[in-house]
């Protein structure tokens, strides 16, 4: 893989939790994986599709290979370091911050505009026992849950024009 000979703009701290998750996974810290991790810890609210990651790293100065870039999100997804979901309206998939197991299911709202998510950490107790319950229900029929996504889809306020019923700006891609 090459790496730029510009060092990183800024030094990437792996949180403890995150770096269990990859320790189990098998996953090392190596300077693509740093670089990955410090584009979701810097702006926590981010859903970002395989090209804005890409684009990302190709400013800050890191040449990555693509296919290795699609590997590297997808192991992230399944050591619960990021969760991928789909984006019907582009066709792609994006990719943020999971949730901590101490957290427990938080549920988001993700703009359809702009694509940010934001927790909503407010939710009410009864909601968050829908993923309980919804684990018991499984292990009664013998599987084994491993993650629940709760989303709500709509636009932010950030998007909207005063008085008008859509987003005002178009969607990133």
């Amino acid at each position: 893989m090459p790496v730029s000979t510009r060092p990183p703009k800024e030094p990437v701290t792996v949180p403890a939790e995150l770096q269990t998750r990859l320790e189990r996974a098998g996953l090392r810290r190596t300077l693509a994986t740093r670089a990955v991790l410090g584009l979701f810890l810097g702006n926590p609210q981010s859903a970002l599709s395989h090209a804005q990651v890409l684009a990302s790293l190709t400013a800050r100065g890191l040449d990555l290979n693509r296919v290795t870039l699609y590997r590297l999100l997808d192991r992230l997804a399944a050591c619960g370091v990021l969760q991928r979901h789909a984006d019907d309206g582009a066709r792609t998939w994006r990719f943020s911050l999971a949730d901590t197991p101490q957290e427990g299911v938080v549920p988001r709202f993700e703009c359809d505009a702009c694509h940010r998510q934001f927790r909503l950490t407010e939710a009410s107790e009864p909601t968050r026992a829908v993923a309980d319950d919804l684990f018991r229900t499984l292990a009664l029929l013998g599987h084994q849950g491993q993650r629940v996504d709760l989303s709500v889809h709509g636009t932010c306020a950030s998007c909207v024009q005063p008085g008008a019923d859509g987003p005002a700006r178009e969607p990133s891609a």
